[in-house]
């Protein structure tokens, strides 16, 4: 498996290309607008003018879009993935996505002779980058273990979940779980602001104890230098988090954590706010409470 056909190179995307590159692996690669991926060209990525081009002659395509229809778009659309693969190719959407689509890919895969995974990630761009993603794999044992040199070029934790869809299952229990992660970070830096305690020193004495988190350790020190920009944004975290919502109630279960945060979120996005990343949270209990809006 040398031939890799990369379809949306975005802020995660083009770190994976990367990655995958300095792996020996041929790049061919697809996004829609070619201005943003001059520099991965320039270093060696082949630019394919549509979906059908970057799947035709590749041996896996790996795909990182947005939101579901993004993803039913390329898989299905007119042009799109299935239709162009060859039998025998494999197909791995790391897009975060409904379980359900996942599923709808595997078997319409299945019939054509493609093997289809479900792979997100977790990591944000920090682990893009560094090539140490968590990556959640749902699909047939023999596909994913076929497939292991991709994920291993990508990152240091690839655990296979079960059937099809059992990835995207895994990456909901991780946002579920994020949730309430990156509000306690935000809800401590408001806490320490509103009682006059100096919030970094705040941080280096509470993240080393059981409050320790990636994110208190990697997204607080953005917060505490104004740094909003996206390694994932808070409009694909309401899409995420909207997904879990409605997977939990079809399986009987109410998320009261994830619906509150969600609820913040969605009230940073109706301010002009969904394109920040996840750690502009923070803007929440600034607006809220009265303190400093730039965080």
């Amino acid at each position: 498996m040398k031939r890799i056909g990369f379809i949306g190179v975005g802020v995660m995307g083009k770190s994976m290309v990367r990655n995958l590159m300095k792996k020996g692996f041929e790049l061919s690669i697809y996004s829609r607008t070619q201005s943003k991926c001059e520099d991965v060209i320039h270093e060696g990525a082949l630019w394919c003018e549509t979906v059908e081009k970057c799947a035709r002659s590749v041996d896996a395509v790996i795909t990182m879009v947005g939101y579901p229809k993004d993803v039913e778009e390329v898989y299905f659309g007119k042009g799109g993935i299935l239709g162009s693969v060859k039998p025998g190719t494999y197909v791995i959407d790391m897009t975060t996505t409904s379980p359900q689509l996942s599923a709808r890919i595997y078997k319409s895969a299945r019939e054509k002779g493609v093997f289809a995974l479900d792979a997100p990630v977790s990591g944000g761009d920090i682990g893009a980058q560094k090539g140490t993603l968590s990556i959640m794999v749902g699909g047939d044992r023999e596909a994913f273990d076929a497939c292991i040199p991709l994920f291993d070029a990508l990152g240091t934790n690839t655990i296979y979940e079960g059937g099809a869809g059992f990835g995207q299952h895994t990456k909901m229990a991780n946002q579920i779980a994020l949730s309430g992660i990156i509000a306690g970070v935000c809800e401590a830096l408001a806490y320490a602001r509103a009682v006059g305690l100096d919030a970094q020193t705040m941080l280096d004495s509470i993240g080393a104890g059981a409050a320790g988190s990636w994110q208190m350790n990697n997204m607080a020190p953005r917060i505490l230098k104004g740094d909003f920009a996206p390694g994932f944004f808070i409009k694909h975290y309401i899409k995420d988090m909207t997904i879990a919502s409605e997977e939990a109630e079809c399986a009987g279960i109410s998320l009261e954590i994830l619906n509150d945060v969600c609820r913040m979120y969605q009230d940073l996005a109706q301010r002009g706010m969904g394109d920040p990343g996840t750690q502009a949270l923070m803007h929440y209990y600034d607006c809220e409470h009265g303190g400093d809006k730039n965080g």
